[in-house]
């Protein structure tokens, strides 16, 4: 990676756009809290993401309207927010709801200068796309002892990694009100080996149509982001 090149992704939308589509950057930095859709976040759960006030979130977004609305940023109001707060659960009463889909979130650790987490997100990409000229698709990592360390292609084992992590997320808050360690560290062990041993073989059986799979994710959600312009306006 190049001294200035963290620099070229903060200046350059081309190169963010060169990055947009790879959004498990997110998960891999840090765990990302979705709403209940999973398919969006408010300003409040991106700017807890990335550690930083409401009002430098918002102040970017002015900034970039435009290229974070082609990410996926939208403003809900009206009849289209009913409408959202009714299938996605929320009981905000807020008469306006600005939602971030995965992609946006993503844009934003790429433009976010002065943010501990959106420096680790650019760096991540930074070190991918690097690993991956080399021949790699991930930085490299010293797994060795890891129990879903087996021969599957990097995406799978991101997955795995990534469902771990949640569960194991759920054990630790689960048995935080225990003060046996012991009992602590071998839940969070059961849950890695099960994983390492059920769930990723699974996984890896079904990785041929993976890739299928994240297309017919990506077009779903840009699909539906478009749907929700359109009622947008047909509201207005």
């Amino acid at each position: 990676m190049t001294p200035n090149h963290e620099a070229d992704l903060l200046e350059s939308r081309a190169l963010r756009d060169h990055y947009g589509d790879r959004v498990h950057a997110l998960d891999k930095v840090k765990a990302l809290r979705m709403l209940p859709d999973d398919l969006h976040l408010t300003t409040a759960m991106v700017a807890e993401y990335y550690e930083v006030g409401i009002t430098v979130l918002t102040s970017l977004i002015e900034d970039h309207r435009e290229e974070m609305e082609a990410c996926g940023y939208l403003v809900l109001t009206g009849a289209p927010l009913s409408h959202f707060k009714r299938v996605s659960g929320i009981s905000s009463r807020a008469s306006a709801l600005a939602l971030f889909t995965r992609r946006a979130v993503l844009n934003v650790g790429m433009l976010l200068r002065d943010s501990v987490v959106a420096r680790q997100v650019r760096t991540y990409l930074l070190d991918t796309e690097e690993a991956s000229r080399a021949g790699a698709t991930d930085p490299p990592v010293d797994n060795s002892h890891d129990p879903l360390n087996a021969p599957v292609d990097n995406f799978v084992r991101g997955f795995a990694e990534w469902v771990t992590d949640r569960i194991v997320s759920e054990v630790d808050r689960r048995t935080a009100r225990f003060s046996d360690a012991h009992t602590i560290a071998l839940a969070r062990d059961a849950v890695r080996e099960v994983i390492g041993r059920a769930v990723l073989p699974l996984l890896n059986a079904s990785h041929e149509t993976t890739g299928e799979l994240l297309r017919r994710v990506t077009v779903v959600e840009d699909e539906q982001v478009r749907l929700w312009r359109v009622l947008k306006a047909l509201r207005a």
